[in-house]
């Protein structure tokens, strides 16, 4: 099996703002766009414009209407690999092909070692792992390794395309074991969530947590996920009666609670 690095020199990830993210796709379609070309090409789609489109996607978006005593929004919910420091996916690999990286954290496969068991997809909780099965072998978000060290274009691109395609500004990428650093900041400032902590692999991605809004009761509106209407129907509602002002802290925590039941499904 894989043995994980004692330290990392840096824990590069992820803030992610749920306030502002509009749900456009732009990450979506980027990071396709660039990793069908770099570090994990090519990433294979099947009947792109069919009815019944198939492939490998890095990153993806899913959609949840958000409704409580009058109050409505979309609350859109971007989901990859979020870079754990204790990954069981990297540890459950027989062939050394899934390890995380010492300079920097980075969580990678190594195309040329995989043999395409899926132990890895199995041990990760969040669904950040995809199966090629042109390729036969386990790809997932690089934070675009091959970019953000790429000193062959320009400093302002060499960022995850995810983050440099975002119109809204709510995907931001730097250093969590810098303090001063812009996600760490961001994350301090807004009470970052990681999500599924209670399985202590330690994500380094946060979330940005919705800012304003009563206490709400979701409901999942795109087809074919884990966390579909079905699933959410057995989730109770994060709260009967809301109260005009809710407590922040109590909304916050019973609106992650929710997330991770729906991870969990």
């Amino acid at each position: 099996m894989t043995s994980l690095p004692k330290t990392t020199g840096r824990k590069l990830g992820l803030a992610i703002d749920l306030d502002i993210c509009v749900g456009c796709q732009a990450c979506v379609t980027s990071c396709k766009e660039w990793n069908t070309g770099g570090y994990s090409a090519p990433l294979s789609d099947h009947d792109p414009y069919g009815a019944d489109p198939s492939g490998a996607w890095l990153n993806r978006v899913h959609s949840f209407e958000v409704e409580a005593d009058g109050w409505s929004r979309t609350l859109h919910f971007p989901r990859s690999c979020l870079h754990c420091e204790t990954p069981d996916c990297v540890t459950v690999c027989p062939t050394g092909a899934s390890f995380k990286r010492e300079e920097d954290g980075i969580v990678l496969v190594n195309p040329d070692t995989c043999i395409g068991c899926k132990l890895c997809s199995w041990a990760c909780p969040y669904g950040a792992r995809e199966y090629d099965h042109d390729d036969g072998v386990m790809k997932k978000c690089t934070l675009c390794v091959d970019r953000i060290y790429n000193e062959t274009i320009p400093e302002e691109d060499r960022i995850p395309a995810c983050v440099r395609a975002c119109p809204t500004g709510a995907r931001a990428f730097g250093d969590y074991s810098d303090p001063t650093s812009a996600v760490c900041a961001a994350a301090e400032d807004r009470g970052g969530v990681s999500l599924l902590e209670a399985f202590g692999y330690k994500p380094v991605n946060r979330y940005l947590p919705p800012r304003h809004g009563p206490t709400p009761q979701l409901r999942h509106h795109q087809p074919g996920h884990p966390a579909s209407a079905d699933a959410a129907e057995r989730v109770a509602p994060l709260s009967a009666s809301p109260a005009p002002q809710p407590d922040k802290t109590v909304t916050l925590e019973k609106f992650f609670a929710w997330v991770d039941r729906a991870l969990s499904n």
